[in-house]
């Protein structure tokens, strides 16, 4: 059996309202949905889900164990934006609602433009644009034919 999609990403976060207040800024969607101490953000084809750093842990039965701080997790969470343009506007959206901007945006090595942005728990965001990519429709990514 294959997994056909990804549904949902969930981040671990020291405190949820934090989170949940960066990310309703963030991403200007609402609603953001509280349910049982879980932040949900539905958002086109996968849904991002905010939980208690200890009580994710504890669901799992591992300990929690930390990076220092502003240590490197060996992961980024993605946008691929539709200009450069784009990826300014989310900047200074970033950074207003308190996002630590890790790489300002950027031409890069492969042809794009990119930037990095931590949120208040350290998870690291890339939002980047292409020139190999379109989008469908419905806003999926695509590579150019």
């Amino acid at each position: 059996m294959k997994i056909p999609r990804m549904t949902v990403i969930t981040l671990g976060v020291s405190d949820l309202a934090r989170a949940t207040a960066f990310y309703r800024e963030i991403f200007a969607t609402p609603p953001i949905t509280e349910h049982e101490g879980v932040t949900f953000v539905p958002l086109p084809g996968v849904w991002l889900s905010l939980y208690p750093l200890e009580k994710l842990a504890e669901d799992i039965g591992e300990e929690v164990t930390l990076p220092a701080a502003g240590a490197f997790r060996g992961f980024t969470l993605a946008y691929n934006a539709r200009s450069k343009e784009e990826i300014m506007g989310i900047f200074v959206r970033a950074a207003d609602a308190g996002a630590h901007i890790a790489k300002a945006p950027q031409d890069t090595f492969w042809g794009g433009f990119s930037g990095y942005f931590t949120d208040p728990d350290g998870h690291y965001w890339e939002v980047a644009w292409g020139p190999m990519f379109v989008f469908s429709e419905q806003g999926d990514l695509r590579f150019k034919a």
